[in-house]
């Protein structure tokens, strides 16, 4: 059963959405804001996700751009904007396909598994191994020398969307936005207090870090 994460702020229609794609078999998880988008997508990564772009938080091209800091999932804009920028916009911000509103139910299930079958599967191990500590990614579980290692929501949110991404470089503004919303995304002191946290928790030493690595100014990368 395919997963697809629907974000829109008309309440109407996201329920009319959902209803029609759960009647077809599919998975669906919603959200109404670009931050509630981008955080479902990293803890539950989605097989696609239909997008709106006229969101009360932030424009849904830059919740395309920060999808494609990280993930290839298809995502197909759902919008009123009927304009050839506005469709030039978000296709070169990395959306799969544009449909307008007002739409046609059987149209958008059409184009929705088209971008399905183009897709290509990048499935994510539930179990992430180094060579010093183990992530279970069901389990919300981290083990170093056969010890479970606390970590807080926080620091388990921000481990996770690094571990589901390896050898992938993820900006500060994606994790900024993804932890704790788009109003920290100039907060970067938020993610150096809680990256020193993790690779005090998990590296074997800290001051040069292995797994958890910093690319200075731009973000950090997970190198199992």
């Amino acid at each position: 059963m395919s997963r697809i994460l629907v974000v829109d702020d008309d309440p109407a229609l996201l329920r009319a959405l959902a209803i029609n794609l759960r009647a077809r078999h599919f998975d669906v998880e919603t959200a109404a804001d670009g931050a509630t988008a981008l955080r479902h997508a990293a803890t539950q990564p989605p097989d696609l996700v239909v997008l709106d772009l006229g969101l009360p938080d932030m424009d849904g091209v830059e919740v395309v751009a920060g999808l494609r800091g990280w993930t290839s999932v298809p995502i197909v804009v759902l919008s009123a904007r009927d304009t050839q920028w506005a469709k030039v916009d978000a296709l070169d911000a990395g959306a799969d396909d544009y449909v307008t509103k007002p739409f046609g139910m059987d149209e958008l299930l059409a184009r929705i598994r088209a971008a399905l079958r183009r897709a290509t599967p990048s499935p994510v191990e539930p179990v992430v191994t180094t060579p010093a500590f183990t992530v279970d990614l069901a389990a919300h579980r981290v083990t170093r020398n056969g010890s479970v290692v606390r970590l807080t929501p926080t620091e388990w949110h921000l481990l996770e969307i690094l571990v589901r991404n390896p050898g992938k470089l993820v900006t500060q503004q994606q994790l900024l936005r993804e932890v704790w919303g788009p109003a920290y995304d100039g907060q970067t002191n938020y993610l150096r207090v809680y990256v020193a946290q993790l690779r005090r928790k998990l590296e074997p030493t800290p001051a040069r870090p292995r797994h958890l690595v910093t690319e200075p100014g731009i973000g950090y990368r997970f190198e199992p």
